[in-house]
């Protein structure tokens, strides 16, 4: 995999083309489907927008922080009306993701996510010790899939030195017309620009603020990325990318995590997620 990281050098993401086969993709598909179907969330329907801005709706509930060592549902705009009754005909087609756990607590998240893939990928760049610090299964479900504003992962999971990157897998086909994955090439060379961190300020119900600057957005200096189903994406964690919604018929379902050496690499106190005695991130290389 020497293309990797040149091309993660020089660009800020690389794609691995096929590395999953269509029975494994199916396998992870069918596994979310019977987590929704064995899991009572019928209780608490957050939306999550993904949108750097401090009245995202996610920022004032306490769910979305112990999400961070659960298998949590979160739901698209629009798909759950005032009452937190569904808007669509089923919970399946209303979620914009599950997460941020998943390689912890599901096996068959688990066995890909420590995949000896997965090793080779974290060795090709270079990772002494990769941990795992969040998945996600992200759904991009036809026609309510929603957009996915400019960002930095590592604004969302900051270590010093950088040394984030994400792990993106699609299930399905990921297409223009479905939202794929668009990339600012070698944006990764630049400042990170904003920072997602806990807030301070205890007596406020926002939990999480953003703090640094606003990133200015020109489409024209962003590229399309269409994969086909089973291959991987891998992104640096300060590249800028973003994906549009998706208006087609046709889901664009992906699951992706994200890992950071924890060799000499100081896991920043200030990130939304932080590992605890009782639930640390597991080692790619250790599972444990």
């Amino acid at each position: 995999m020497e293309f990797l990281s040149e091309n993660i050098e020089k660009d800020g993401f690389a794609v691995i083309e096929n590395l999953f086969t269509s029975q494994e993709c199916e396998e992870m598909i069918k596994e979310i489907r019977q987590v929704i179907q064995t899991t009572n969330n019928a209780t608490k329907r957050v939306i999550f927008k993904a949108t750097a801005e401090n009245d995202a709706p996610q920022a004032k509930e306490k769910y979305f922080l112990d999400s961070a060592h659960k298998i949590s549902f979160f739901f698209e705009e629009g798909s759950v009306d005032e009452d937190g009754k569904l808007a669509v005909a089923e919970e399946y087609l209303a979620l914009n993701k599950i997460g941020h756990a998943l390689h912890a607590l599901n096996g068959v998240f688990g066995k890909y996510t420590f995949d000896e893939r997965i090793k080779n990928i974290c060795r090709s760049l270079d990772l002494v010790d990769p941990k795992v610090c969040q998945s996600m299964f992200i759904f991009k479900n036809p026609r309510i899939g929603g957009e996915v504003t400019p960002h930095q992962d590592a604004s969302y999971l900051h270590t010093s030195p950088q040394s984030l990157y994400g792990i993106w897998i699609a299930l399905e086909d990921a297409t223009i017309e479905n939202g794929c994955l668009w990339f600012h090439k070698g944006s990764h060379k630049g400042p990170l620009f904003k920072r997602l961190i806990r807030n301070p300020d205890k007596s406020s119900d926002i939990l999480t603020i953003y703090t640094g600057e606003n990133i200015e957005f020109n489409e024209e200096n962003y590229v399309p990325v269409s994969v086909n189903k089973g291959s991987c994406v891998v992104i640096h964690g300060k590249v800028l990318h973003f994906s549009k919604p998706n208006t087609s018929p046709i889901s664009r379902n992906i699951y992706t995590f994200h890992v950071y050496d924890d060799h000499q690499t100081t896991f920043s106190e200030e990130n939304w997620t932080q590992p605890t005695e009782k639930t640390p991130y597991m080692s790619v290389f250790n599972k444990n």
